[in-house]
């Protein structure tokens, strides 16, 4: 199926893998709240057991390096782009609400970001992901 969007993640290529893991997840359940994502019906199995419906769109996984998420991030504010993020400060805090008072601390230039994602019309996701490269 061709979708007209597209819904991409980029993760810091220098992190360990658990916190890469840890930030896909994190920034997934944030795009997945955008309205513009659509999700499926719940699951049934043949027991008659039920599971949370998934998103029903591919989404692709990316890296890059620490110096472009700056220019990712500028690119897609300046397009209107609504777009997750997750900065490094966010690995020692504790909940959510310390998440959001750390990034405060921040001008939008200077987040030490380590992932975003963000989901809409596909030639303007790849314009502004552009320099991120398919994570292996």
């Amino acid at each position: 199926m061709q979708f007209d969007t597209k819904f991409a993640i980029v993760v810091a290529d220098d992190l360990p893998v658990w916190q890469k893991l840890n930030v896909v997840s994190f920034l997934s359940g944030g795009v997945t709240q955008s309205p513009s994502v659509t999700t499926g019906a719940v699951y049934r199995d043949a027991s008659g057991c039920e599971y949370l419906p998934l998103c029903v769109q591919p989404i692709i996984v990316l890296k890059a390096n620490r110096s472009k998420f700056t220019t990712f991030v500028q690119r897609a504010n300046r397009e209107a782009m609504p777009t997750a993020i997750f900065i490094e400060d966010m690995f020692a805090t504790g909940d959510d609400e310390a998440n959001r008072q750390s990034l405060q601390h921040y001008q939008t230039s200077e987040l030490p970001l380590v992932g975003l994602a963000l989901h809409g019309d596909r030639k303007l996701v790849d314009k502004i992901i552009k320099g991120a490269k398919l994570h292996d």
